[in-house]
């Protein structure tokens, strides 16, 4: 991901990449990174060294729960606002995120997936809701995804009960005779989360009513359908102040 935001970024007539922080590739020109022609910018491990710059004006973060809290106090520090693209935060984490973000009168957008259709694809769930309120949602990521389930299964979820309010009875007291075989179970919503070589990023959600079912899926191909929404998340950022969950807030949706 930090690779395809830095193409996005470099492509883009309105934003100017500042520059890259990754412990893997230090000293790699970002260019060569990218299989293009060198930038001049190399890669460093240093957040800090490269804030300093007084380049930047927006921190992207695409790395792990553990590392972006860390990026995250820097960043508003500096005076910056971020985009974080990080899944699999705490509570805890996201309530200290809004408290930084309004301590420091900057804005934060956290959104647990940027491509437009996943966006559409929860909104159009959180629509259905109202008129199918049996559902369950399977989630499949490629097998070196951490976390599970996804932050766009609990977003889903979460805008699911928004609209439908109480969760229907169980229709018969379920035998699981192996444990964990129905999914995860939030507030009413079943969660299903595959892991395996060959996906990238794919959601669907299943509502199911007398006599119909309705499935709303979307696919991530590849990791270039992020980068849209990355960029809008840049360029909106700025005009933010506080904690903004989901990059359906800047929609219009």
């Amino acid at each position: 991901m930090g690779r395809e935001v830095c193409r996005g970024v470099l492509h883009d007539p309105e934003l100017e990449l500042a520059g890259a922080v990754d412990v893997r590739s230090v000293g790699a020109d970002i260019g060569d990174l990218i299989g293009e022609r060198p930038v001049g910018l190399r890669v460093t491990e240093d957040l800090r060294r490269c804030l300093e710059t007084g380049q930047a004006s927006v921190v992207v973060d695409f790395t792990n729960s553990q590392a972006c809290m860390g990026n995250a106090r820097l960043a508003v520090r500096f005076g910056l606002n971020l985009v974080i693209g990080t899944t699999g935060m705490s509570t805890r984490e996201i309530d200290e995120l809004h408290t930084l973000a309004e301590e420091q009168e900057v804005g934060i957008l956290l959104a647990p997936n940027f491509a437009l259709g996943a966006v559409l694809m929860m909104h159009f769930a959180q629509i259905a809701a109202r008129y199918f309120p049996q559902v369950e949602i399977i989630e499949m990521h490629h097998d070196q995804k951490l976390d599970a389930p996804s932050g766009t299964a609990l977003k889903t979820a979460e805008l699911i009960l928004s609209a439908r309010g109480e969760a229907p009875g169980a229709k018969v007291q379920e035998q699981e005779r192996l444990a964990g075989c129905r999914g995860g179970n939030y507030e009413g919503v079943r969660i299903h989360s595959l892991r395996l070589p060959g996906f990238v990023a794919h959601q669907k959600v299943v509502f199911g009513g007398n006599g119909q079912t309705l499935s709303i899926q979307h696919d991530s191909l590849s990791r270039e359908s992020f980068i849209p929404g990355v960029l809008l998340a840049i360029k909106e950022v700025g005009r933010l102040r506080g904690l903004v969950y989901g990059l359906e807030n800047i929609l219009n949706l």
